[in-house]
């Protein structure tokens, strides 16, 4: 097929989805015998890609029968490894995703894009009649995640946000547990991403891999010069806000995600503030003129009110061995090395995320009371829900995912809008002091400070900013009395690559 603009190809989709509701493979109308395999297209196969392969190819109810990635050389690669997988069946390549959706033999797409792609290749695939499996963050901004939940409802499509901790066979009845009264009333959630991230190195003239389509792999976001890039192209994107979320919107929307469930959260926040900034690389280069290609947080606290509960989520990415924080030690029940999780606070114990596969449980001693393992079988949640043709058979919904994307996204807009207002510990102390929260924010913001120190980071002379305090209307999902803030909410697209709006679906 030949490459489309954004009006010829959605009335290609319209028409095909239209076409699929009488009678296709795509509607997964089973006349046929149920061993029928489910033709799958996995999208941008690099990094995470790979895992979604794997998972696909382990499941004898699916066939790969397509790989799409703007990298030429990954996909053939990736294409190859599938072919040994299938007995030889090797998947067509594409290097543009809508020659995939356009085929017959396509019905479920899953996507492992960078974010920027990640609405628009679901709604565009789920226009074509297929259904999809889009990774975390479900959308890039909070206008996008919207638009996937009305899509999802408009050609009527199994839509599953790869989420994977919501088919946690430990997490799920350590939540049940939670929600019964195991450890008392719960108030506080605080979602951990303690992670050792090295600088990106400094914008500079690093030539973009030959076999890449820069235009292709653009999409959405704003073209840029090729020459100015990041070092290290197919990752480093993550902390490049034009394409990324930072660790944020890259791990937060794991640890948000089981936050909510646990508190049994189905709304946005009714207030944000964060503060924190992208620090610590001068002091890791030794060179104070340094400046990093990244352009998200690396140290960020984000406090989430919900009313009657609190979601705290602290975003850590210099090194975080011990870091003055002995409670968290205990309960994740190491202090050395990254720590990923999340704690939930109840009045008579704590309930501990400390991995996709293991739950712990202790009393109010920190003596550990119970423990729950087990496995991820998340994909296999979502071919089960393509068979059934029944949302309610998903463990994690386009809503679930706007929400919980939602959390980071609405985090890095307090801090984006408060970038440039870099102050004091003690102003930052100052207007925590005035916050209703059921953390002890004085203690997070010094253990924060501690961090920082402990890397060799000299706050005088280069402050965290402070973002302002930010209301959001849940009904409108507008900020209310900022239009600066309103302007986050979605983003410029490039001309045939436009996010449509819920009205334009």
């Amino acid at each position: 097929m030949a490459s489309l603009n954004r009006r010829q190809f959605t009335s290609l989709a319209v028409s095909a989805a239209a076409g699929a509701a009488v009678a296709s493979r795509s509607s997964f109308a089973r006349e046929a015998s149920p061993n029928d395999m489910i033709g799958v297209a996995v999208i941008g196969v690099n990094g995470r890609g790979g895992e979604h392969i794997r998972e696909f190819a382990n499941d004898k109810r699916v066939e790969i029968r397509a790989l799409v990635d703007i990298d030429d050389y990954v996909a053939n690669k990736k294409a190859d490894m599938v072919a040994e997988l299938q007995n030889g069946r090797r998947p067509t390549v594409y290097s543009d995703m809508r020659k995939a959706f356009d085929s017959p033999d396509i019905d479920a797409v899953s996507t492992a894009t960078p974010n920027h792609w990640h609405a628009l290749c679901g709604i565009w695939a789920m226009q074509a009649g297929k259904d999809a499996y889009i990774e975390k963050p479900v959308c890039h901004n909070i206008t996008e995640g919207r638009a996937l939940i009305e899509a999802a409802k408009k050609y009527k499509r199994i839509a599953q946000v790869g989420t994977q901790c919501r088919s946690s066979t430990a997490i799920r009845p350590a939540i049940e547990f939670m929600q019964g009264g195991g450890i008392g009333e719960v108030k506080l959630a605080r979602g951990l991403c303690y992670k050792r991230r090295k600088s990106i190195s400094a914008i500079g003239d690093y030539p973009i891999p030959e076999s890449v389509n820069f235009d292709l792999w653009s999409g959405p976001a704003q073209m840029t010069d090729p020459k100015v890039t990041r070092k290290q192209f197919h990752y480093d994107w993550h902390w490049q806000r034009l394409y990324g979320n930072g660790d944020l919107g890259n791990q937060g929307p794991h640890q948000t995600d089981i936050a909510r469930w646990g508190l049994g959260l189905m709304t946005h926040p009714n207030q944000i503030i964060s503060y924190g900034g992208r620090l610590g690389y001068q002091a890791e280069r030794e060179d104070p003129t340094y400046v990093d290609a990244g352009d998200t947080a690396n140290t960020c606290v984000s406090i989430y009110d919900y009313g009657d509960k609190c979601i705290v989520f602290e975003t850590r990415g210099l090194g975080v061995d011990d870091s003055a924080d002995e409670e968290i030690n205990k309960l994740m029940g190491y202090s050395r090395g990254n720590k990923v999780g999340v704690i939930f606070y109840g009045s008579e114990g704590y309930m501990v995320q400390e991995s996709y596969g293991k739950v712990l449980v202790y009393d109010k001693d920190f003596k550990l009371v119970k423990e729950y393992k087990g496995g991820t079988p998340h994909f296999e949640n979502f071919i089960d829900a393509c068979i059934s043709r029944k949302d309610e058979n998903l463990n994690a919904s386009m809503l679930e995912g706007h929400l919980s994307a939602g959390v980071s996204h609405l985090g890095n807009i307090s801090y984006y809008m408060g970038e440039k207002n870099r102050v004091s510990n003690e102003e930052i102390s100052k207007v925590l002091s005035g916050l209703k929260s059921y953390d002890d924010n004085q203690a997070t913001l010094n253990r924060t400070i501690k961090h920082l120190e402990d890397n060799g980071v000299d706050l005088a002379k280069y402050p965290m900013s402070l973002g302002p305090m930010l209301t959001f209307d849940n009904a409108t999902e507008k900020f209310v009395g900022s239009s600066e803030a309103d302007t986050y909410l979605t983003r410029e697209y490039r001309k045939g690559y436009e996010v449509p709006s819920v009205e334009n679906l």
